[in-house]
């Protein structure tokens, strides 16, 4: 049988006293460090432009999660880009009105994300959203229907050259360029449907 050593109640006291007293210690650095990382975080945001505010054209544009958002009458619009960031579209666009209740058709996978949720998925402005294939051209996907230029319809087409192309021709807007820039063409072209630039 072990025998216990006779401790006596001063010597345990401070035992306990300094036990206490690293659990303190331990304590208060986590939660420093804790502080000092939340700190970091907020300027890792600062950093992505999150809060930042713009004013153009008398609105006011405010970046969350990436996007710059913007409320317009009713409207939240959200663009991954500025208006300052774009340039301006100088063809003769159908402007939001246009879109009211009616079905928008789409060519593309990809960049018309951006106007589908700024007139359906956001706003309800279109009635509904849908790929097609444009009368009289080549369809990838057969299963779509075939549109013309009568209907609200967005031809979005990836470009070999460096070239830029917005145009509207009856009720199709066509717009081209190269694959990273068809989000900010597409922007801007909703910046001019929609009168903010």
């Amino acid at each position: 049988m072990k025998m216990r050593r006779i401790v006596s109640k001063q010597i345990e006291e401070r035992k306990r006293k300094r036990g206490r007293l690293i659990a303190g210690i331990v304590m208060v650095a986590v939660m420093f460090f804790s502080v000092v990382g939340y700190s970091f975080m907020g300027r890792d945001g600062e950093s992505n432009g999150e809060g930042l505010k713009l004013t153009y054209n008398n609105l006011e544009f405010i970046k969350e999660n990436g996007l710059w958002i913007t409320t317009l009458g009713n409207f939240k619009f959200s663009f991954r880009y500025s208006p300052t960031e774009v340039d301006k579209v100088s063809s003769l666009l159908n402007l939001l009105n246009t879109y009211s209740g009616k079905p928008l058709y789409f060519s593309a996978n990809g960049p018309e994300a951006e106007i589908a949720r700024n007139l359906f998925y956001q706003n309800q402005i279109a009635q509904r959203v849908q790929y097609a294939c444009i009368e009289g051209e080549k369809c990838v996907n057969t299963d779509y229907p075939m549109k013309t230029c009568q209907d609200n319809f967005f031809i979005i087409k990836e470009s070999d050259s460096n070239s830029t192309k917005v145009e509207q021709r009856q009720n199709c807007v066509f717009i081209e360029g190269k694959k990273e820039d068809l989000i900010k063409l597409t922007d801007s072209v909703l910046f001019k449907i929609i009168g903010i630039q």
